[in-house]
């Protein structure tokens, strides 16, 4: 499973790229105004693509067909690394359908049933990504979902991949490998938690602490 963050602040990306662990990055307009680094959109995308080398999504704001359409047009060329996010509904599936047949890469975003997930990748998506998190507000099981997603996918043998989206903890991450999702995107603030451990933070003070005692007893 790849691990990609669900960001729009540089900094969180730079300090994540280091780490060689990070091959994608997501982006919606709400993470680009959480960010508030003042930077157009677009400059924001192009800078993220020279951070990371991999896959970087950048969603749609147009509500009718043709216009997501050419705005998926227009985003697919800012740069090759470019995934365009089209939300799930009635205009998004055949906005999907009309622009991968073009060959443009699909982030289909907003995903919260398998039954979305499936039109989604018959429509040609690349990518679906199932909202773990938001489920999970509303008393639902959005692991789950994503478990549903990953079997039907394997079963028929469909190429898009599932992308566990709006992870919330370092336990959403393990879930998700566990469910077998090709992806899991997440805020910094979890990446970071993934490599921390209590036990492993006293291991490295007690190691420290019995190498000085040795130290001293050999001066």
């Amino acid at each position: 499973m790849k691990l990609w963050l669900d960001t729009a602040n540089i900094d969180e990306i730079r300090a994540a790229a280091r780490f060689g662990v990070v091959s994608g990055v997501t982006t919606n307009p709400s993470l680009w105004a959480k960010a508030a680094s003042g930077a157009d959109y677009r400059d924001v995308v192009l800078e993220i693509c020279s951070i990371i080398d991999g896959p970087v999504s950048a969603e749609c704001l147009a509500q009718d067909v043709d216009g997501l359409v050419e705005e998926a047009r227009n985003i697919s060329k800012w740069h090759p690394n470019v995934v365009v996010k089209i939300p799930l509904d009635e205009n998004g599936l055949e906005a999907i359908h009309r622009v991968s047949r073009e060959g443009i890469k699909v982030n289909t975003t907003l995903i919260f049933q398998p039954n979305q997930a499936l039109l989604a990748a018959q429509a040609g998506a690349t990518y679906v990504s199932p909202f773990v998190g938001r489920l999970d507000d509303i008393g639902q099981e959005g692991m789950a979902v994503v478990r549903e997603i990953v079997e039907i996918f394997d079963r028929y043998h469909l190429p898009t991949q599932v992308l566990a989206a709006s992870l919330r903890h370092p336990l959403h991450v393990v879930q998700a490998a566990k469910a077998s999702a090709h992806i899991a995107t997440m805020p910094y603030t979890v990446f970071q938690a993934m490599f921390k451990h209590p036990l492993t933070d006293a291991g490295i003070q007690k190691f420290l602490e019995d190498a000085r005692k040795a130290a001293k007893v050999k001066a």
